[in-house]
């Protein structure tokens, strides 16, 4: 029997088992060599199927299909000063963290005794030249810190990005499909869209639902314009409370409202992000559907999100458009990976 029926049996309990039957026949169907995407199965809170996706029904690219070696190469010609601004945040065991999430490092100094017991130890070390080194041990998760997630971050009940279903893609050592080492790295243009300042305020207010009519006002004052391919960035100044008010700045946020995901979507970008520890409004639109935004953007989308951006320094030079770059580890499976993504400009 499948580990993941067997845990929902134990459970208890009609939902539980319900869920324990669907993904027994997800599960029997892969056995079987088939699709569990052709499967059925009702889908949550009145959904109808959002796959394929646009590029296909076989994609895990999602929005990054649309940086071509052209836009790259347009974005390399933004660089006039060779100036570099660093996007991302440092990491340590203080860094602001979403409720469950952890991260913790220890220092492995063991060589400095080890390599005196080897034969051609010398002195305080190994060798004439007594060479020595020093390690670090780290647990915890890639969901900390300014991160990429993956699309297969989020799901809609067991379903992912292009339908996919926890039984086609959940494996006890990641994600077979969707993990972060399927992301490439990522070289485009940048723009960074300062809501704070367009609504003339140091900090948008914890929920503040960033609309169309904020995007395209800021976007106008700022005078450019989003194209296809972009990496759209949002100052909301709610990054500044990082590492100052770390309870206030987990306490809620502003951030995109949906109808800006669209909007964004339907301009064909490549990514999206935010100075902030998720993307989108906390609390959010429908308190009775959380996280909307990021789930809409992974699952139907197939649209990536950066968090916890440092774009304080952009917001001060006022520099608002940029080549954007961004290259991250390549661990197989995994949902987000670590960044330190950079503008040059």
């Amino acid at each position: 029997m499948y580990p993941l029926f067997k845990q929902a049996i134990r459970a208890g309990g009609v939902a539980t088992l319900g869920l324990a039957l669907s993904l027994g026949t997800a599960a029997a169907a892969l056995a079987a060599g088939s699709d569990s995407r052709a499967l059925a199965t009702p889908l949550p809170d009145g959904q109808k199927p959002w796959w394929p996706s646009r590029y296909g029904a076989d994609d895990q690219l999602g929005t990054l299909n649309e940086i071509t070696p052209a836009i790259t190469a347009a974005a390399a010609r933004l660089v006039k000063t060779g100036t570099v601004v660093d996007l991302g945040r440092v990491l340590d065991e203080d860094t602001p963290k979403f409720p469950g999430r952890y991260w913790h490092q220890t220092v492995d100094i063991s060589p400095h005794w080890t390599n005196l017991r080897r034969r051609d130890a010398v002195g305080r070390g190994w060798g004439r030249n007594e060479i020595n080194w020093i390690t670090e041990i780290q647990v915890g998760t890639f969901q900390v810190g300014t991160q990429l997630d993956s699309i297969g971050h989020i799901q809609i009940g067991d379903r992912f990005y292009n339908g996919w279903t926890t039984a086609d893609v959940v494996e006890d050592w990641g994600l077979s499909k969707f993990g972060i080492e399927t992301v490439p790295p990522v070289v485009t243009r940048g723009i960074l869209v300062d809501v704070a300042a367009y609504k003339d305020v140091p900090r948008l207010p914890k929920g503040y639902v960033i609309s169309v009519a904020d995007i395209e006002g800021a976007l106008q004052r700022q005078a450019i314009d989003v194209q296809a391919g972009d990496a759209v960035l949002f100052h909301t100044g709610w990054g500044g409370l990082w590492g100052r008010d770390n309870a206030q700045f987990l306490s809620g946020e502003p951030g995109p409202g949906l109808d800006v995901v669209h909007w964004l979507y339907a301009r064909h970008v490549a990514l999206t992000g935010a100075d902030t520890w998720s993307y989108g409004p906390v609390p959010g639109e429908d308190p009775e559907r959380p996280f909307l935004v990021p789930q809409t953007m992974y699952v139907k989308m197939g649209l990536f999100g950066l968090e916890n951006l440092a774009t304080e320094e952009l917001a001060r030079r006022r520099v608002y458009e940029f080549l954007f770059t961004l290259t991250h580890a390549r661990t197989r499976g995994s949902t987000a990976a670590v960044i330190a993504p950079a503008a040059v400009y």
